[in-house]
């Protein structure tokens, strides 16, 4: 048994068939002759073992008195491996388009909360010879980031190896110290305590927010046709642009790769609802994830350390030049709050900026209140180093993480072998012809190309 934190109870706590909360990715690797024979000694590779499985693998929620626990994991011990790991098809003609819809069916299912959370499925079919593997992780067990580094490791650099294994036996397990119903509540008094005790200097951090951030602030979002309460239903976009593009426009416009992400999305989201003819006079506010964890953190580890800063994204600004500065100086403001603040008082300030999206399971109504933000936009640290996995060259990486009640989109980026990739997720019903998002980005990067 393994004490739970708050923040990742939290992601259990806020679960529903509407809301799952797992975050995931799809994995595309080169086409080889042997395509067939890939997918399917991928399978293989990722069921194979000596049934040791790492403990981040194992665990599942606890269950007390017939319900699941939001205080403690438990260790499965019997994982099974066949269960977790399962090898798809694609109907024909086996274009992008059929994988998308499969991702998108796959990303909006529950993890079952009986066993480990986690699952992997190696695709095969696509008619030009690529195969593809979508794996999803619960957000309790561990973020994004974490994920991510997670599968990162599992991969070579060198085209010639052939000794990569799946993340869960990636390392030899350690020797479990057996634990007692005592040394489990000592752990668990600890954790209460190193968070009780931890609250006054997150207080101050929300403090500080209100004294020296000029804006944006929470709740202060115009509403749109994107923060409405959302189905269980998902679709999944997805694209690459090469880096060489984007770096080619951070040069000429002296602003960082993070920047012109969050420009890129906001000019596509600029036109999207210009379209719908629903695009609000108030600037959009995206919510950015700021990772909390050094760069040597590992699969281990797992867990939550995320902050979360906000952004104007100037929509209502037809310049892109100027909104591109508008977007630069919203980050300057916000970095420079937190650099001056301890961890803890940047969950202080995090929570107030995220506290929003608890309202929809509270009893009683808020749907005339504006929103604490319009979009989540998170750009993932990636290697742009090519990686393979067996001598197959991993072609690209497409995070897919969680719209929410209120939240019908979601923008995650990674970048990767020399691409940035864009994957996108919104609600099935509330987001129409959301492939749209995608025309959107290549606009507004041609746009910025031409700027002087």
């Amino acid at each position: 048994m393994t004490y739970m934190p708050p923040m990742d109870a939290m992601f259990l706590a806020m679960e529903s068939r509407e809301h799952p909360m797992h975050v995931g990715g799809l994995a595309l690797f080169e086409k080889t002759d042997r395509a067939d024979d890939f997918a399917r000694t991928l399978y293989e590779d990722m069921v194979r073992g000596d049934g040791t499985v790492a403990s981040m693998f194992r665990r599942r929620p606890g269950r007390s008195l017939g319900a699941f626990s939001l205080l403690r994991w438990d260790l499965d011990d019997d994982v099974e491996l066949d269960f977790h790991v399962r090898l798809l098809s694609l109907p024909a003609p086996g274009r992008v388009r059929e994988l998308l819809e499969l991702v998108s069916m796959l990303h909006g299912a529950l993890l079952d909360r009986h066993r480990p959370l986690w699952e992997v499925y190696v695709i095969e079919g696509l008619a030009d010879g690529r195969v593809a593997m979508y794996a999803k992780t619960h957000h309790a067990l561990m973020d994004g980031v974490a994920a991510v580094r997670t599968w990162q490791r599992t991969l070579a650099s060198d085209p010639v190896a052939r000794d990569c294994r799946p993340p869960w036996r990636a390392e030899r397990q350690r020797r479990q110290q057996k634990s007692t119903g005592l040394s489990d509540l000592t752990g668990a008094v600890r954790s209460i305590s190193r968070t009780v005790g931890s609250v006054p200097e997150a207080i101050s951090g929300t403090l500080e927010l209100t004294r020296r951030t000029p804006g944006p602030l929470p709740f202060r979002a115009p509403h749109t046709m994107f923060n409405v309460p959302i189905s269980g239903g998902r679709r999944f976009a997805a694209q690459s642009w090469p880096l060489s593009r984007l770096r080619a426009v951070t040069a000429t416009t002296g602003v960082t790769l993070n920047d012109l992400v969050l420009a890129l999305c906001a000019g596509a989201l600029r036109r999207y609802l210009l379209a719908e003819d629903v695009l609000p006079e108030r600037p959009l506010i995206a919510m950015v994830p700021v990772s909390l964890r050094g760069t040597e953190t590992g699969p281990a580890d797992g867990g939550n350390a995320v902050g979360a800063a906000l952004c104007d994204l100037g929509t209502d600004e037809p310049d892109p030049h100027a909104r591109l500065a508008r977007i630069r100086e919203s980050m300057v403001r916000t970095k420079s709050t937190m650099s001056r603040l301890t961890p803890l008082q940047v969950l202080g300030l995090s929570a107030v900026n995220v506290a929003g999206l608890a309202l929809p399971s509270l009893p009683w109504r808020h749907d005339n209140g504006r929103p604490p933000f319009n979009i989540v936009i998170s750009n993932v640290p990636g290697d742009e180093k090519p990686k393979y996995w067996n001598g197959v060259r991993l072609e690209a990486f497409y995070p897919a993480s969680i719209p929410l009640d209120g939240q019908a989109v979601n923008i995650t980026t990674i970048s990767s072998g020399g691409s940035m990739h864009f994957g996108i997720v919104g609600c099935r019903r509330a987001v129409p012809h959301l492939q749209r998002l995608l025309l959107g980005l290549e606009e507004s990067l041609a746009e910025l190309e031409q700027l002087d």
